[in-house]
């Protein structure tokens, strides 16, 4: 053969298969994503890598690729004072700032009023979908769905929100909202759809949880016309993500201790490889974060020092908020907290830990600040069903460190109770009564409490199985309001929680005694006695010295 042609063929051979592995090749597409952050926006101990370090990872991955989208599944803008101080529209600046794509509103994003959400989706720089969410004219809240042109190729994103919300949300919220079925809106919007995008995403605040009666696997089931589920709500930490019917459903966990990231592979408008992976918060240590959102959170907190001192109510009476008073006993700021909480769900019963109360309201004027001291953590609060018995079990938990200090020990509303220290722990609350009636033990009862203790904090396990059946304001903001309608002067008696304290009994040393014999003749051993009379040495005691005995 000519060499010439040879040449030609072989130059031929190699431009096709080089077109051939371009064409396999396809376009590449990243979709980094969050969900349940809840406002915490800044890096913390028990948090996350907070929004300065997602957005410094984000902003490595879109200088290091072409095509980088940046979704968020829900529950951003409310969770913490950063947030609620302003109603979430300092998350909307920040989302704004790292240059967010979309976004589907989770239950939490409605915690402020479907308006409100309204005017935090116009400041957004992104759409906040919800193509389920009805209103009773029949037309939708917000947007079903979006089409990003993403080079080339057309990447559909449609929305869909938890039903959950007419119960995980205040229900004033959501008023005249219709929250329809996840996978009717799913198959609705795959069918609009057709012939107008060529991969499809579905961006959802839905969760795994099993009690959860239409999951994003179902949805995954029904549809696998979806190519990726971007999921929120039930904090799920799908590391490699899951693939379920042949669509990847992928989900980070909750409050910034992930970052999501999904590789696509699109090859003639079809998806040919989904691989889902997480960039953890230890990936983070040595990291700084983004010096611009840094730079914007500090402008934001020092902006709301102006809120902060902003008067909400007043008080003629000091509000006992001190740490060894609440977490020990009563306190008339523990009553109007556990009341503010009964005030803000109509409740039967309410509960929240002393260990959550961080401090004292002194006479004269409230500020929002004065407020958020004493709750500091961003709590909301939620109810259950429960059983008298379970509230007893709380109850228990709850006093079962006295006379000592416990984060745990229950302030009360709706409910008054007596303990006796002198038996053993677990067995010590004596009577319970509700609206001047003893609580039935099989009786199921409204109880209303916060989110920490809910979820079985400060060892209040009995509580964490029991589904929530509603979700409400945060703690601070319950108080503000209910401190509105209340006249702190006028507060009742402290009378819903009374101890029996331990009985001690006094022996007069004599001569001859030892410390082994005194305490054999009590029923108890000669270190509980050094103990609880400090004596520096156990084998030192005098004629006409008085020993304190504990009751046995």
């Amino acid at each position: 053969m000519n060499k010439k042609i040879l040449s030609l063929i072989l130059v031929l051979a190699v431009v096709f298969s080089f077109g051939s592995f371009a064409a396999e090749t396809g376009t590449s597409i990243t979709i980094v994503h969050t969900n349940d952050a809840h406002a915490k926006v800044e890096e913390g101990a028990y948090d996350g890598m907070g929004y300065a370090k997602i957005a410094e990872e984000v902003n490595a991955l879109r200088a290091e690729k072409d095509n980088v989208l940046l979704l968020e599944a829900g529950d951003v803008f409310h969770g913490t004072t950063f947030a609620t101080l302003e109603e979430g529209t300092s998350i909307v600046k920040l989302m704004n700032a790292m240059k967010y794509d979309v976004m589907v509103a989770g239950n939490h994003d409605f915690n402020y009023g479907q308006e409100h959400l309204l005017e935090l989706a116009d400041m957004a720089t992104f759409p906040i979908l919800g193509a389920n969410v009805v209103k009773a004219d029949g037309t939708t809240l917000l947007p079903e769905y979006v089409i990003k042109d993403v080079d080339g190729v057309k990447v559909a994103i449609f929305g869909i929100c938890s039903p959950e919300t007419v119960y995980k949300t205040h229900p004033d919220n959501v008023k005249g909202l219709t929250f329809e079925d996840p996978i009717a809106t799913a198959k609705a919007m795959v069918k609009e759809l057709d012939g107008k995008a060529d991969i499809i995403i579905a961006l959802t605040h839905i969760g795994l949880d099993e009690e959860t009666a239409v999951k994003s696997s179902d949805i995954a089931n029904a549809v696998p016309e979806i190519d990726v589920i971007i999921d929120g709500h039930s904090h799920s930490v799908l590391n490699d993500g899951m693939m379920v019917n042949g669509v990847l459903i992928a989900q980070t966990g909750e409050y910034t201790k992930n970052l999501g990231i999904v590789d696509l592979n699109v090859v003639n408008g079809k998806v040919t490889t989904k691989t889902a992976s997480l960039y953890e918060k230890a990936a983070t240590a040595e990291k700084t974060g983004d010096t611009a959102i840094t730079a914007l959170i500090n402008e934001i907190k020092a902006d709301q020092e102006k809120i902060t001192s902003v008067i909400v109510s007043s008080t003629k009476t000091v509000l006992d908020g001190e740490r060894g008073q609440v977490r020990a006993g009563e306190t008339n700021l523990g009553d109007l907290i556990a009341d503010a909480i009964l005030h803000e769900t109509g409740a039967d019963v309410a509960l929240t830990n002393g260990g959550g109360i961080r401090a004292s309201i002194q006479v004269g004027d409230i500020t929002k600040g004065d407020v958020i001291t004493v709750l500091p953590f961003g709590n909301y609060i939620v109810t259950k069903e429960i059983s008298g018995a379970d509230i007893k079990a709380a109850l228990e938990v709850g006093v079962a460190s006295y006379p000592g200090t416990s984060g745990g020990f229950p302030q009360v509303g709706g409910i008054e109770f007596t303990f006796d220290a002198n038996l053993p722990a677990g067995s010590r609350v004596v009577s319970i009564t509700h609206n001047g009636q003893p609580l039935d033990m099989n009786k199921k009862y409204t109880f209303a409490t916060n989110n920490f203790t809910a979820a079985g904090g400060d060892d209040y396990t009995m509580l964490a199985d029991d589904s929530i059946t509603g979700e409400y304001a945060a703690l601070d903001e319950a108080l503000i309001e209910y401190l509105n309608v209340t006249d702190t002067s006028k507060l009742p008696a402290l009378s819903r929680i009374n101890a029996i304290e331990i009985k001690v009994n006094e022996y007069t040393v004599k001569s001859g005694d030892v410390l082994w014999k005194i305490a054999k003749s009590f029923n108890t051993t000669w270190e509980d006695l050094a103990e609880t009379n400090a004596l520096a040495n156990p084998n030192l005691i005098m004629p006409g010295q008085v020993l304190v005995v504990p009751a046995q």
